[in-house]
């Protein structure tokens, strides 16, 4: 049996595999794929031929911010090293050849801080180009706000902002 998951970080994948796999299967191998970092485990199984095949078939299949664990049940019949990788490979590949697929579009933190005459401004157009709003700070002179938007709406909020504040936002990368 394989179940797989978006997730967004380590922990949110490894939270995941303790949380679906089953105490009673002989095994639940795992693996998950976060850009560049990737992790897996054979749990049990004979090196490589589990958690390796479950992160090629997420690979093969192009996938990213994903986690699949495969559980086993020992069925009394040995598979053998090949026949391992080919079983933990294979139904981790069906798994996520049915499974729904999400979009994930890369996003960028930041922190925009306007004069209070333009902070209505900052608020719309963090709306209009579909971006989520953040913690606030007040200060002297103004509102700092952290927010998230789509990279690719990136440039178009910066041109907009400096249009509506008449060059008197900033914007930098949130720490």
């Amino acid at each position: 049996m394989a179940q797989a998951a978006p997730c967004a970080s380590p922990a949110a994948a490894l939270a995941f595999r303790d949380e679906v796999q089953d105490a009673g299967a002989n095994h639940n191998a795992w693996a998950y794929k976060l850009g560049a970092v990737y992790r897996f485990g054979d749990d049990g199984e004979v090196a490589g031929t589990a958690g390796r095949p479950i992160l090629a078939a997420i690979e093969g299949q192009g996938l990213d911010l994903v986690v699949v664990v495969v559980t086993r049940w020992f069925g009394g019949i040995k598979l053998g090293a090949g026949g391992l990788t080919r079983a933990y490979g294979g139904v981790a590949a069906e798994c996520l050849r049915r499974a729904e697929r999400l979009e994930v579009l890369p996003q960028v933190e930041l922190r925009a801080g306007v004069p209070f005459a333009h902070v209505a401004d900052l608020y719309r157009l963090v709306e209009r180009c579909g971006g989520t709003r953040g913690e606030e700070t007040y200060s002297l002179t103004g509102l700092e706000l952290e927010l998230i938007l789509e990279q690719r709406r990136l440039a178009e909020f910066t041109r907009l902002l400096a249009d509506a504040t008449r060059g008197q936002a900033t914007i930098e990368p949130s720490e």
